[in-house]
């Protein structure tokens, strides 16, 4: 086995603990419906940062956590170019 394969524990911490949820997922936490999430996600308005990957949208764990909880830290919550908005 070489240094780069990943061990069975880190496999399974890697499903369990995801780096990007779906837009929904990310919607129902956040309390917005699908339609208006995505809406919001297409019109770069979405209140954390969104990745479209392919023709999915998929939204980073990180900036959802910070945006849910301020006290954390070490992650955006707003797509580059919206820092000083509401």
């Amino acid at each position: 086995m070489t240094g780069t394969t990943p061990t069975q524990r880190q496999a399974t911490e890697a499903t369990e603990r995801p780096e990007v949820v779906s837009l929904l997922a990310a919607g129902r936490l956040l309390g917005i419906g699908r339609t208006k999430a995505y809406r919001l996600a297409k019109a770069g308005e979405f209140p954390c940062r969104v990745l479209k990957i392919g023709g999915r949208y998929a939204v980073p764990v990180r900036g959802l956590r910070a945006l849910l909880d301020p006290t954390t830290t070490g992650g955006d919550s707003r797509p580059s170019g919206q820092e000083g908005r509401p």
